[in-house]
């Protein structure tokens, strides 16, 4: 590959492997050129300038990192995208970014924009995190903050740990693409690519593991919890698992650790703006309480309290760390709200403790004021999965014309018999008075977004609309 001397991919080793689980297409370091470097040609012969924006909605997960590659050597910003998005989310994203190109399964085509002023210097990557609905957020990165977070990834996971790495996360999410994806790439390990098992899929997840003799993989709680009920466990147990992207209850965390037969599962803490993980631990290190997340993988946490950062204490998650984000794409106040003394504030609630470890409670945003008591609609799933027959909880807020708000649930279960009675009883005897739920409904299924989290909100507004 013809790179720039300061280009990130000059440090990607000739040992790399890339293979597709679904195809069976695979590449070689000497592969993976040929199709870049053919790619970025064409790019450059098109791209007005440098730093122009490029959409990737590409599904091929192979042909998805030639492109992103192909982009950043072409000297431009590569926006990953869902290549599944509705042709309204795609006007968004290109009126956001002011992309001039967009790349998808059929080729390059070029886009109408109206902007073309560079927002934040040195952008290499933009991550678009709104989901499916609103105005999207761009979360930028250049190639210098995602090569401090890789290089600080590997120092947290040992070399040998990365030998057969397996994705099967979207690259569009900085958990899959950086995570999943660049952090063995540039380690110079073979990576499985197998993103968004399909459910007739995911009984073969086990066997595949052995089959690939797959050492480390990463993916979310939702996740786990189809595999734990739909595939037998590998024979030979993984050196490394990575969990995160979403709340994780010790009772759910214990049946993983059972199921891959390693101790080394790690429940990670991170998101788009930090690029990807920042902390991680093992069940062993925590101390019995849902929502442990480790220490720093290089950086620094501190919360956020009555307007001042605190070393240890309860309050919103504030942190420093190498690979932090540039900024928000066109949104300059947006970045600058998010940013005290050098600290980015995250909206997650936390316990903070002297050691730098660390509890996630919930989201700032996900707050229930249930008569000036506030609770967390994360602690509310996490008390609802710890009972033996739910599989998966997703608590709320409603109105009450006393409260204010009361606290709500819809959770799917395990047993045909369990009804909603029996679970309010359950919580009244294991949780607070205030965290008790007033109503739950047992559900087939509850959504989740493109990125395999909870759609809080698509639940408690179908749900209002029901029950109000």
């Amino acid at each position: 590959m013809q790179f720039h001397s300061t280009d990130l991919l000059c440090d990607l080793p000739k040992s790399l492997k890339i293979h597709c689980v679904r195809t069976g297409r695979s590449l070689d370091h000497g592969g993976l050129a040929a199709l870049v470097d053919e790619q970025a040609i064409q790019l450059r012969d098109v791209l007005p300038d440098r730093q122009s924006r490029v959409v990737v909605a590409v599904n091929d997960p192979i042909d998805c990192l030639v492109s992103l590659f192909a982009v950043w050597v072409a000297g431009s910003c590569a926006v990953m995208v869902n290549p599944k998005i509705t042709e309204n989310e795609r006007l968004r994203v290109i009126a956001k970014t002011g992309a001039c190109m967009w790349i998808d399964d059929q080729g390059h085509h070029t886009c109408k924009t109206t902007s073309q002023t560079h927002s934040l210097n040195n952008a290499a990557l933009i991550l678009m995190t709104s989901g499916t609905t609103g105005d999207p957020k761009g979360v930028t990165h250049s190639l210098s903050t995602l090569k401090e977070r890789l290089a600080e990834n590997t120092r947290a996971i040992d070399h040998d740990k990365l030998d057969v790495s397996l994705c099967t996360l979207p690259l569009f999410f900085g958990h899959g693409l950086i995570g999943n994806s660049l952090t063995p790439l540039f380690a110079g390990k073979t990576l499985y690519l197998w993103p968004s098992l399909q459910i007739q899929e995911l009984p073969q997840f086990g066997p595949m593991i052995d089959s690939l003799g797959v050492t480390f993989f990463s993916s979310v709680p939702s996740f786990w919890r189809m595999i734990l009920a739909t595939s037998v466990p590998p024979k030979n147990a993984p050196k490394r698992v990575h969990i995160g992207s979403a709340p994780l209850s010790q009772q759910l965390w214990g049946k993983i650790n059972d199921w891959t037969g390693t101790s080394e599962v790690y429940n990670t803490y991170g998101m788009t703006e930090t690029a990807n993980w920042i902390s991680g631990g093992t069940l062993a290190d925590s101390d019995g309480r849902d929502g442990y997340v480790g220490t720093p993988w290089g950086g620094t946490f501190r919360v956020l309290k009555d307007g001042v950062l605190r070393e240890s204490g309860q309050g919103e998650v504030a942190v420093k760390s190498p690979g932090q984000m540039l900024g928000l794409w066109g949104a300059p106040e947006q970045t600058d709200a998010l940013m005290i003394d050098g600290f980015m504030r995250t909206g997650d609630i936390g316990e903070l403790h002297a050691d730098q470890s660390l509890h996630l409670v919930g989201r700032s945003k996900h707050e229930i004021n249930v008569g000036g008591i506030k609770v967390l609609a994360e602690e509310i799933d996490m008390l609802l999965e710890r009972h033996p027959d739910v599989i998966e909880a997703c608590g709320f807020g409603i109105p009450d014309q006393i409260a204010g708000e009361v606290v709500a649930a819809v959770v799917k279960v395990r047993s045909t018999t369990l009804v909603s009675s029996e679970l309010l009883q359950w919580c009244r005897r294991n949780a607070r008075a205030d965290a008790v739920p007033k109503r739950i409904e047992i559900v087939d299924s509850i959504p989740k977004n493109d990125r395999g989290k909870i759609a809080r909100m698509d639940v408690k507004e179908r749900m209002i609309a029901e029950w109000l």
